[in-house]
């Protein structure tokens, strides 16, 4: 069985950006533009400030705004503070994840179980306390500069940087992604206000008009495709493989001679 993405798509494409600054805004209008999705990794402590300028000199989205802001996007955790976990205590940590976590559920209305590292650092010991806090997947900073989905989503690492100085040519790459692989991802992360303190909007408004509007690429959220990709891999198959089971709440795609067909929740079904 070769699966595909949600309603049959072969591809799929996401974005992650921290740090919750005003800058999101405006990317959010160009992904919205182009029919793209992201996920925003917010520290719920710069949100207690209002839209007047901080102390470092930042603006962070408002919680007044926040709501409006990030509608028809994802909202994950990224440290309440933004604190170098690597310095911290397990409680501290704990602590850290689980409070941003409660922070943004009472301002989104819903479970919000993704993260994003501060700075990036983690291990093994990190990824399990993230467990034990409800979180399901947590994106790292290291690029894989490829297209395969991750093994451990608590280990998830982009394909690369919004600087990435080759990232148009990577992009055109992934829209002619060689069959070989199996649910490909492009996975672009990084901080609005980058293009903010650069000026330099046209780089990544150009990769977005080449990369939407795309009948063949699922464009999603962090979580969608976690959820997605975790479901295929919950499937229960007969031991002759002929016939399949998914015992899970989402419609899973898959690959025909004639196109697609799926397996629906609770579906037991020869294929």
């Amino acid at each position: 069985m070769e699966f595909l993405y949600k309603d049959g798509k072969k591809q799929a494409l996401t974005f992650s950006f921290d740090d919750n600054q005003d800058h999101d805004k405006r990317l959010i209008e160009i992904f919205n533009k182009n029919g793209l999705k992201g996920t925003f990794n917010v520290n719920s402590g710069t949100l207690s400030v209002t839209a007047d300028r901080n102390p470092d000199g930042n603006i962070y989205i408002t919680k007044e705004e926040f709501k409006e802001v990030y509608k028809g996007h994802e909202v994950a955790v990224h440290g309440v503070n933004h604190k170098y976990i690597a310095n911290l205590t397990d409680s501290m940590i704990v602590n850290e994840f689980l409070e941003d976590r409660k922070a943004l559920e009472e301002l989104t209305g819903t479970l919000v179980e993704g993260a994003a590292y501060a700075f990036g650092w983690h291990n093994e010991h990190i990824m399990n306390i993230l467990k034990t806090v409800g979180i399901k997947y947590s994106r790292g900073v290291d690029s894989t500069y490829g297209f395969f989905p991750p093994q451990d989503f608590l280990d998830w690492r982009p394909t690369c940087h919004q600087a990435f100085e080759n990232i148009m040519q990577l992009g055109k790459d992934f829209l002619d992604c060689p069959g070989y692989i199996e649910l490909p991802l492009m996975y672009v992360w990084g901080h609005s206000y980058e293009f903010g303190r650069s000026g330099n909007w046209d780089d990544i408004t150009k990769f977005c008009e080449m990369m939407g509007g795309k009948d063949f690429i699922w464009y999603a959220t962090n979580m969608e495709i976690c959820d997605y990709i975790n479901v295929t891999r919950s499937l229960e198959f007969s031991a002759d493989g002929k016939k399949a089971y998914n015992p899970t709440l989402i419609e899973v795609f898959y690959k025909t001679n004639d196109g697609f067909s799926s397996i629906k929740p609770g579906e037991y079904k020869l294929i």
